[in-house]
Parts: C-alpha cells; sequence; structure tokens
C-alpha cells in the first residue's frame, strides 16, 4: 500500500468485536460481518482524534489474525412489552487484531472552519493520540466490545492470511453519506462489494462507491460549528496543549 499524506497506522486489538450486519437485526438478533466496515473503522478514529476541520478516511485494514467467531445467548429488553426481558443469540468475531492505514483530508463543506487548517499540528496531535490509545473510549461496532489502539507500521509482521489468495465477501455495508461531508441536507447508506486478498482489505473512497449501491435513508441537516461558541481553533484548545506538552 502507498502512504499518502497525512497518514497514520496503528493497531486494534479485542476480545470481542461485532460489525452487525443489517439483515440479521430484523428479527433482533445480530450476526457479525467477518471482516470490519469502513464506518467501524473510521468511528473508531474518531474516537481517538477528531475535529470537524477534517474528515477521517479509511485506506486499507489488514487482518492479522484468523477470523472466529462465537455465539452468546443475550437478554435485550423488551421495550413494547413492559421493559420484560427476552432471549436473542448475538454472534460476535473472537480474539481480532487489525492493522489500520488512513488518512486525513479537510473538510471543505465547513469554509468558517479553515482557520483551524493546520496540517502539521493536526497529524502531530493524531500520532500523539494514537500513542496514547485514543482520547475517548474504543468500540469494536458496539459499545459492549471493547477495544484497544496502539501504533504499528503497517504491513508488518506476519498475519494468518498472508498468501491465502482472495476471499469475496459478498454486498455489505461500507457506510453513511453525511450532510456535514457532502454539504446536502440528506443521509445516503453506501454498500459495496468487500473482498480481502492475502489479508488486506482495501477499502473505495466514498466518492468512488457504487452510485447503484448508494441508497437515499432520511431527510438530515449538518450540526452547525461556530468559534469560541462549540468550537475552538486548534491554537486555542487547552486539552491540545496540554496533550502536545506532555512527553
Amino acid at each position: 500500500m502507498v502512504k499518502i499524506r497525512n497518514s497514520v497506522e496503528f493497531k486494534i486489538t479485542g476480545r470481542y468485536a461485532l460489525f452487525a450486519d443489517p439483515i440479521t437485526r430484523i428479527g433482533g438478533e445480530k450476526f457479525s460481518y467477518q471482516i470490519p466496515t469502513y464506518q467501524a473503522i473510521k468511528g473508531i478514529l474518531e474516537s481517538v482524534y477528531w475535529k470537524p476541520t477534517f474528515v477521517w478516511y479509511i485506506d486499507a485494514v489488514r487482518v492479522m489474525k484468523k477470523i472466529q467467531t462465537e455465539s452468546k445467548g443475550i437478554k435485550p429488553l423488551k421495550m413494547n412489552d413492559g421493559g420484560k426481558n427476552e432471549l436473542s443469540y448475538y454472534t460476535y468475531l473472537r480474539d481480532i487484531e487489525y492493522q489500520v492505514l488512513a488518512h486525513f483530508d479537510w473538510n471543505y463543506q465547513r469554509e468558517n472552519l479553515k482557520d483551524d487548517r493546520n496540517e502539521h499540528k493536526h497529524h502531530n496531535i493524531a500520532n500523539r493520540c494514537i500513542e496514547k490509545g485514543g482520547r475517548r473510549d474504543v468500540f469494536l461496532g458496539t459499545r459492549e466490545c471493547q477495544g484497544y489502539v496502539e501504533p504499528c507500521i503497517f504491513g508488518e509482521g506476519e498475519s494468518d492470511y498472508d498468501c491465502y489468495g482472495e476471499l469475496d465477501f459478498g454486498v455489505q455495508f461500507h457506510g453513511y453519506d453525511y450532510p456535514d461531508e457532502t454539504g446536502k441536507d440528506e443521509l445516503v447508506v453506501r454498500l459495496w462489494r468487500a473482498k480481502m486478498k492475502d489479508g488486506l482489505i482495501e477499502f473505495p473512497m466514498p466518492k468512488d462507491c457504487d452510485s447503484s449501491l448508494r441508497r437515499f435513508i432520511r431527510k438530515m441537516s449538518a450540526k452547525e460549528f461556530e468559534t469560541n461558541r462549540n468550537f475552538l481553533l486548534i491554537d486555542n484548545d487547552p486539552a491540545i496543549a496540554d496533550l502536545l506538552s506532555e512527553g
């Protein structure tokens, strides 16, 4: 993989993960995809470090450990039946480890935040946050699956799928087109034909996803950010200053 400008690379580990296939949720059961989704990895990276000034893009994920599943009996509440419990079975991925390669680019839909576009500083902060395991809790698809982030060099080390060949996972959920990134007041879901070759999953960029595999969900407007009201420039944020001064 070619590492482009503003790239970050890190490792994700966890005991369990649940990247739920939407089709299996209809009956109250949840069954995980065999590989992580673009949106799930993006969400993990946003938990590590994010500001509305920029957008994270996931370039590739390398599956390091053998894909394994484990089913558990869960007793969720029946909200339409007085809060009583019912029995459901969730199928999780077990003992996961991924290497991730990603990069950021400016969110050009938010021109009012252009004074916050300090490329060098944002990149340094992102790497520092990866070293510290993220600024917020990391979850692997769902809240009950805790994840852990640490630095790595993408492509180093042995994977259980080195020289394995190609695996085709069919049509899967890729991610969402949000209005603050597209400039359109609508929420759109993207699907893609997922493939893995020798453990490597190369994600298409959102703009390159097949238009025939996009579906409108609902009307939605972007959240507004205003400097010194609900947003601080990177040079004025005390939390960022503290993070950079640690060492």
